[in-house]
């Protein structure tokens, strides 16, 4: 059997415009499609940050207001290097994320911060190691890259279950097999 694959997410919100404003400025990612829809009884975006891919996420009006929390754990976002990890963090801080923190997996690098409606955005990168999870370190993104890759080096050896990531992908390729 073919494992399924996790194309995009889906989430009610109480205000609309200011969520597609978020998503936008702080992770780059576009309206591909908009409507309404009389079954969710709202409005409904789609945004992606891949030519390719329609979406990635889907806003929909319809939150409730009684809601005053989300039962979303997170949702996550990859980049492609540790300085747009650090321009993520920028720009969610210049649009108003709260409770921002970093941390280093071992296996990858992340921040983690909440949208204007308390969903928490986890955007990463992953590291050249892997530890088994769950694993935490302070993250410090004011340092060097050649810093935090030989810190995070060492923090992942240090631990019993290290393994180099292109190991880790060979283990978990014949797992899927």
């Amino acid at each position: 059997m073919a494992a399924a694959q996790l194309t995009h997410m889906g989430i009610y919100v109480h205000q609309l415009e200011p969520m597609v404003a978020f998503y936008g400025n702080v992770l780059g990612l576009v309206v591909s499609d908009r409507g309404h829809v009389p079954r969710f009884g709202g409005d409904i975006v789609f945004m992606s940050g891949d030519s390719q891919i329609h979406h990635q996420v889907v806003l929909v009006h319809g939150r409730p207001a009684h809601a005053t929390y989300t039962t979303v754990m997170q949702i996550s976002f990859t980049v492609p290097s540790l300085a747009e990890l650090r321009a993520a963090r920028d720009r969610a801080l210049a649009n108003g994320a709260r409770n921002l923190r970093a941390t280093s997996h071992g296996n990858a690098w992340s921040i983690y911060f909440e949208d204007p409606e308390g969903n928490v955005i986890e955007v990463y990168l992953d590291s050249p190691f892997h530890v088994p999870q769950p694993h935490g370190d302070p993250l410090d993104l004011d340092k060097p890259d050649a810093q935090i890759l030989v810190e995070t080096e060492a923090a992942c050896r240090a631990d019993p279950g290290f393994l180099p990531r292109a190991e880790w992908e060979r283990l978990q390729a014949a797992r899927l097999a």
